[in-house]
């Protein structure tokens, strides 16, 4: 009896197509989480201090390990997407980062806790620039602008709700939990992620021409380079002010590392075949330009997302909750218009170029709204001016993401994500130090020329210390007690007017420094926003 033979079944050329918005859900959910420990811990660090039965200074370090292995592993991130696999190493940071988070809410002591924001923040450095990087291939170039949209709510959502629900756990559970959330978030996320990302084809082939021609090289000394000037810098932003700056022979010591490393990083790179950042993006016009409008976009929006909780609660009284919650009108702003400033784009209603020029007019505005405010001002006017610049962020990411991707080849999309998301860290790591820095030195100058024109002998201080010291007499105090501590009052007046100078100063520069961009979407090269799909999953 004959046999039959069947023929093979042909192989499967692609994958079950999968709806974009889903792969779109499923890795913003680990960004966010990610982007949320950035700043969720901040308002813990006391209850930390108490746990691990350590000084605050001591565990200010919790914050400085996340976000020194954060900024190391950020710009290495598209090296190892080639090197293993874009999916494969976006799960192992989400995996590494969810394991991590555990040890962080069980450490039993301080140096347990370090160790655990190490490895948190290296698995966490990878989240964003894998994700925009998924985002730009799993969208064709017509539709981008609401991916985009997006990956906005995100970056801008999560580190301004993060003092808030730190508050909130710390409040009602325990400092512990503030880690604790995140186990279920990335399990989910890890669950997600292996159901429905895939490495794009062109992506895939991409490693396989590159592994079989031999060039996918180690960069060791890039990687070293790197590794050593990113964290060194991000030690000196995030320490500089607590150390003195250059008055600290470590700080000082630290910054020449950077400096050199850095110097030598960038020649080397220039030169290397397969180098682990690849510069040569930045002579890409677009690109380079949308590199400086993501740096003033981390600049100004981690700056005032740190300054306002500062400025409320301690001049204005503020629980960290409440002071938090002054952040929301912003992100709420963000979220409902985000969408909109994307289907502009799409819809070719308006350029992403004079959009971005409106946005930065938009958040300059409300910089300078800031300026103005008094002790009197009361909370709907600090929530009104967080509207005011949430309106200008809603449509400022999307369209520089636009433009930065406009004129790029898809095989450079990947690299291209780690320089952008380097840039915007350095920006918030800048603005932040900013912020520490100049508030303090500004205080002090309002003080000192406000103090040499209120001196003991003034007529006007003294009349007034004559009425107040008379009042708390009335109210039981001595003489002597009345007096001194009308001297008291007046001084904590002055010293609570000259803080909030200084405060309003930042957000002066903040603002002419934002519009001092303006001139930049000038020389945007015009593009057409659409075209083919530069991969699929």
């Amino acid at each position: 009896m004959a046999t039959l033979t069947l023929p093979a079944p042909p192989q499967i050329a692609t994958r079950r197509a999968i709806n974009p918005w889903v792969i779109a859900l499923t890795v913003t959910l680990a960004t966010f989480m990610e982007l949320l420990d950035t700043s969720i811990a901040n308002v813990s660090l006391p209850y930390i201090a108490g746990g691990l039965g350590r000084s605050f200074d001591e565990v200010t370090w919790i914050l400085t390990t996340y976000l020194v292995a954060n900024a190391v592993i950020l710009p290495m991130s598209a090296w190892f997407s080639r090197v293993f696999g874009r999916k494969n190493y976006y799960m192992a940071c989400v995996a590494l980062f969810t394991v991590t988070s555990l040890f962080c809410g069980i450490a039993p002591t301080l140096g347990v806790m370090l160790v655990s924001r190490v490895l948190q923040g290296i698995g966490g450095g990878g989240l964003a620039p894998v994700e925009q990087a998924i985002l730009v291939d799993t969208f064709p170039p017509a539709q981008r602008a609401s991916a985009f949209a997006l990956y906005t709510v995100a970056i801008v959502t999560a580190p301004a709700i993060g003092p808030v629900l730190g508050g909130w756990i710390t409040d009602n559970f325990n400092w512990r939990w503030v880690f604790f959330i995140n186990i279920p978030i990335g399990a989910l996320s890890l669950f997600l992620t292996n159901r429905f990302v895939h490495d794009p084809p062109s992506f895939a082939e991409e490693r396989k021409s590159v592994r079989r021609s031999g060039k996918l090289r180690v960069d060791t000394l890039g990687i070293i380079l790197i590794g050593i000037g990113s964290a060194a810098l991000e030690i000196v932003l995030d320490r500089g002010q607590i150390d003195d700056w250059f008055g600290s022979s470590f700080i000082a010591w630290t910054f020449a590392i950077a400096l050199i490393c850095w110097s030598i990083a960038i020649y080397w790179e220039l030169q290397h075949d397969d180098p682990i950042i690849d510069l040569h993006l930045l002579a890409n016009r677009n690109f380079f330009i949308a590199a400086a409008l993501y740096f003033i976009f981390g600049f100004g929006l981690f700056a005032s997302t740190t300054m306002i909780p500062q400025v409320l609660q301690s001049l204005y009284g503020y629980r960290a909750i409440d002071a938090g919650l002054v952040l929301g009108p912003g992100a709420f702003v963000i979220t409902l218009l985000a969408p909109v400033g994307a289907q502009l784009i799409q819809r070719g209603i308006i350029h992403p170029r004079v959009l971005v020029a409106i946005s930065l007019v938009i958040v300059s505005a409300s910089m300078l709204y800031y300026s103005g405010f008094t002790l009197q001002t009361d909370y709907s006017h600090y929530a009104l001016a967080r509207a005011f610049q949430g309106l200008g962020y809603a449509f400022f990411f999307v369209p520089v993401s636009v433009i930065a991707y406009s004129q790029l080849k898809p095989n450079q999309n990947n690299r291209a994500s780690s320089l952008t998301n380097l840039f915007r860290n350095w920006g918030g790591s800048f603005g932040i130090a900013f912020i520490t820095t100049v508030s303090e030195r500004r205080q002090n100058f309002h003080q000192s020329v406000v103090g040499a024109n209120l001196t003991p002998s003034s007529p006007t201080l003294q009349e007034y210390v004559h009425k107040t010291a008379a009042y708390l007499a009335q109210h039981g105090y001595s003489q002597a007690d009345s007096v001194k501590a009308a001297y008291l009052y007046y001084y904590s007046q002055l010293e609570q007017q000259t803080r909030l100078l200084g405060f309003m100063d930042c957000f002066r520069i903040i603002g002419w420094a934002t519009l001092a961009m303006v001139p930049l979407t000038f020389l945007i090269r015009h593009f057409h926003v659409g075209g083919k799909p530069s991969g699929g999953h």
